[in-house]
């Protein structure tokens, strides 16, 4: 099942991303944040963007989120995004069926462009992120230092809706507080992996 992300999840969110900073590069961190610290970003980030969990059980599996892409004025309709799957539950669907709630979710609140950034080399992750519907635009080489070498990010594009002209401003995720839509958009993800 695949839900709207709640504090109480951080624990769970922060269990899953730790590897990513203390094991591999896919993190630039230095250090892996612990569950306050991961409640705090659901905070912060949380009154306008989605996060979304999947379950498996009683146990969160995997997580997604989108953040702003720039701080200026003309970037608003563009989000990064990321999504981060338990190990145990690597090559299942989880990662595609977040990814799948949640740019349906960022259609419906208004977003136009999502943009992930992948530490190199990580072939699953561009996998799935071409997989997905994200093209490569291009790579930043040795733009990070960790774990005593440089690394390069590859950076992809993709649309989420029609870029119109004079769009309204997105709409922050609380706009959609027990709205169906909301409900379905998240529901698609896992409607999606069943077909």
């Amino acid at each position: 099942m695949i839900r709207l992300a709640v504090e109480s999840d951080s624990e769970a969110i922060a269990r899953i991303y730790s590897p990513a900073v203390t094991d591999h590069v896919t993190s630039f961190e230095r250090f892996a944040p612990d569950a306050n610290e991961m409640a705090e970003r659901m905070r912060n980030i949380g009154a306008q963007y989605p996060w979304l969990v999947r379950e498996e059980g009683d146990m969160v599996i995997g997580y997604a989120y989108a953040s702003a892409h720039r701080d200026r004025w003309a970037y608003q309709w563009s989000v990064d995004v990321c999504v981060y799957v338990d190990s145990t539950a690597h090559r299942r669907g989880t990662g595609r069926a977040l990814y799948s709630s949640l740019f349906a979710v960022l259609v419906l609140q208004g977003y136009r462009n999502a943009y992930a950034g992948i530490a190199l080399p990580n072939p699953a992750s561009e996998g799935l992120h071409l997989a997905v519907g994200f093209a490569k635009v291009g790579v930043y080489h040795r733009v990070g230092y960790k774990f005593g070498a440089w690394h390069d990010v590859a950076w992809f594009e993709r649309q989420l809706g029609e870029r119109i002209t004079d769009p309204p401003p997105p709409r922050p995720i609380t706009a959609f507080d027990r709205d169906p839509l909301l409900a379905a958009a998240i529901d698609s993800g896992e409607h999606r992996e069943q077909n």
